[in-house]
């Protein structure tokens, strides 16, 4: 039989019932299209968090008190008991370590920054050493300047705020620089605005200010408080001797043991990276477990389709095998039929999941991209399940005695 006769009969058929053809490959196209959604969102997620991650840099580290992320509470309450970090850990750090081009620390917190009948809300306030803007993701100004190292060691009451801080205390388009801003009812003159970086998947990165370390720790208690520490390496190829370097360093202030862990935590943007990818793993691996379910279930429906359509099909086939037909001329038409009813669910989930992960992209700070690769499996696996489910049905068509079909009406 001509190809093209034996994709014309099945499509015919399947148009034949169109409602049930649709109801057939249902669980198909909610299993393809929520993996396509799903692996879009995510690969986009994990392009774009990638490309602002690797910003920190690849010879920038932190050392902080608590580790980036805890498996159980049993590590959290152990690392709650190390010792705070402090300014004297940082300055060891900037002389001992030969490998290590930059350091500094940074305190923060979250306070409310006024100006007259004026408030920004939720702050996120910086204390900072003088290194603090030039390792890692360097922070560009658009207006004003850095501290400088007398600004620190003066306590001078200057300050360098975000965008969206300016935005809230200076509407209208009027000038920070010079004017004057309180925190905690201490006043501050604005030195420097900093560049527009944007929200971090709906986390906006401009809701800041940055004061000297030394004023912070006037205005705060730091006892109870660990410094952040940021390190930058000379050079990417000295980065991991920088680290080791540090360890050293901090081990021995710590008086740590052989045995002892370093108490303390140290990050790389791989870190963070490795973090990430851990979780989406964990969402991706449930959401595929889901939908095989889902296509399984399908599997199972598109089988007990077809073998009702053979039994509705039993003169057809009866017919066409008493003018010729060969048996495998009649499992291949069950084949194809299934494979396209199949196919074609498959087409309209990766559709239908397309859209969806667009959807999610506009209506949402979630990013979307689209790989080929997802697509090509999803159509291999959707036309896997109409082979493998339309097998058995095929073969009882195409065993049917012409006889007995023929009489079966």
């Amino acid at each position: 039989m001509p190809k093209w006769e034996v994709l014309s009969i099945a499509f015919d058929a399947l148009r034949a019932h169109k409602m049930r053809s649709f109801l057939t490959v249902l669980g198909i196209i909610i299993g393809v299209g929520s993996v396509i959604a799903v692996v879009s969102v995510i690969q986009g997620l994990n392009d774009y968090v990638t490309a602002q991650v690797m910003e920190f840099g690849s010879t920038s580290f932190s050392v902080s008190k608590f580790s980036q992320g805890f498996s159980s509470l049993d590590d959290f309450w152990r690392e709650s008991k190390r010792r705070n970090l402090t300014l004297e850990d940082l300055a060891a750090i900037e002389a001992d370590c030969t490998h290590c081009d930059l350091a500094a620390g940074v305190y923060n917190e979250f306070k409310s920054a006024k100006r007259g009948n004026k408030t920004a809300e939720n702050v996120d306030l910086r204390g900072v050493t003088v290194n603090a803007p030039y390792i890692g993701s360097v922070m560009e100004l658009s207006e004003g300047r850095h501290f400088a190292p007398i600004d620190i060691e003066h306590a001078r009451d200057e300050i360098i705020i975000g965008v969206d801080v300016a935005e809230r205390l200076f509407p209208g388009g009027e000038d920070p620089l010079g004017r004057e801003i309180a925190l905690d009812g201490r006043t501050f003159t604005v030195i420097g605005i900093a560049e527009r970086k944007g929200s971090f998947l709906g986390s906006p990165q401009d809701n800041f200010v940055r004061i000297p370390i030394t004023v912070y720790r006037k205005m705060y208690s730091t006892q109870n408080r660990s410094l952040n520490i940021q390190v930058q390496a000379r050079t990417p190829q000295e980065m991991a001797l920088a680290m080791e370097e540090t360890r050293v360093i901090l081990r021995s202030r710590l008086h740590r043991g052989y045995n002892d862990d370093d108490g303390f935590s140290m990050a790389t943007a791989e870190t963070f990276l490795d973090l990430w990818r851990q979780t989406t793993a964990a969402i991706f691996t449930v959401t595929v477990i889901v939908a095989g379910i889902s296509l399984l279930v399908a599997g199972v429906v598109v089988m007990n389709i077809m073998l009702v359509s053979v039994t509705e099909r039993r003169r057809e086939i009866g017919i066409r095998k008493a003018m010729g037909a060969k048996r495998a001329d009649i499992m291949r038409q069950f084949l194809v039929e299934s494979v396209i009813l199949t196919g074609c669910g498959g087409a309209a989930g990766i559709a239908g999941g397309i859209l969806l992960a667009f959807v999610v992209s506009w209506t949402s700070p979630l990013p979307a991209a689209i790989k080929l690769w997802a697509i090509v499996v999803a159509l291999v696996v959707a036309s896997a399940i109409g082979i493998f489910s339309g097998i058995y049905p095929a073969w009882l068509a195409a065993k049917l005695d012409p006889v007995v079909a023929l009489q079966s009406e």
